[in-house]
């Protein structure tokens, strides 16, 4: 009890004199993160100012790797920022699993408990930067569920006689959709109406989005535009069609993962049922004894 006690003075102590010196300091940096996707924001500034105090550099191939998956979901303009949020959201994360795991010690006067804490309070980057891996996986399965259709739309355009960027345009305006496929589209004509390049545009298009199908696609795009290419419609229809085998295949692997997550309750309702069938008889059993 009493190691429980003094672990969670330390680190309440810490923590609050931390955010009493961060929480001004930080406030107009932390005020442009969404408060229903980074649910401490009020806290990130103990994690952010933990990082200056250390001076954490952000250079090594570890944070490298994440800010490639942060590029990905917030775009490359702004990763090192989201990159530095991912790090103070897991710092803030751990004091409060530390603190809370203290306090459950000196409870229930269990050393073990805290012992326990320790533990899930070093595996807490783990789980946040799998969790972010999973985000991207996410994204990335909805761009391939939505792109066949969008290069469908695009190539009948295209065989009526309109020109790839007209295509690509009417696709996106006549949309209502609002997935993640259709934001990026809308973004890419945003750049070109702000005066960027349609070949810059398209590919940053295909950066953000890392999907190979999407790269064959804006690679056919750039050679069309820069050499032309009078076998575009066939080129693209082979893409269809291999875009098209590769949604039944991600849909596939999503029923694949609903059966998965099925199964525990399953088992746990075919228990329910053996426990129902077989209480009566071990009463039986039982009192006839």
């Amino acid at each position: 009890m009493i190691v429980g006690l003094i672990v969670f003075g330390l680190v309440l102590m810490l923590f609050m004199l931390l955010f009493l010196i961060s929480s001004k300091r930080y406030s107009d940096y932390i005020e442009p993160l969404d408060s229903s996707e980074y649910k401490l924001k009020r806290l990130l500034p103990v994690g952010l100012c933990i990082l200056d105090i250390i001076k954490y550099k952000y250079t090594s191939k570890y944070d490298r790797m994440l800010q490639s998956k942060v590029a990905e979901l917030k775009g490359m303009k702004y990763s090192v920022y989201y990159l530095q949020i991912h790090h103070a959201n897991k710092i803030v994360l751990m004091f409060l699993m530390l603190l809370l795991f203290s306090l459950l010690s000196a409870v229930t006067q269990d050393v073990a408990t805290l012992v326990f804490g320790i533990a899930v309070t070093a595996a807490v980057p783990y789980f946040m930067d799998r969790e972010l891996s999973g985000k991207v996986n996410r994204r990335r399965l909805s761009i391939q569920l939505d792109f066949p259709d969008f290069l469908n739309k695009v190539i009948l355009l295209v065989n009526a006689g309109m020109t790839v960027s007209r295509a690509w345009e009417k696709s996106v305006t006549d949309s209502e959709k609002d997935t993640v496929l259709y934001q990026e589209l809308r973004t890419v004509l945003a750049d070109i109406r702000g005066g960027k390049s349609e070949t810059s545009a398209f590919e940053d298009f295909a950066n953000r989005c890392r999907i190979p199908e999407i790269t064959k696609f804006v690679s056919a795009l750039l050679q069309n535009l820069n050499k032309g290419n009078a076998e575009m419609v066939s080129i693209l229809r082979l893409q269809a069609a291999e875009c098209w085998e590769m949604r039944k295949h991600a849909a596939k692997r999503l029923g694949e993962e609903a059966s998965t997550k099925m199964l525990f309750p399953m088992m746990l309702m075919f228990i329910a049922v053996i426990l129902i069938v077989a209480t009566p008889a071990v009463l039986t059993l039982t009192g006839s004894m």
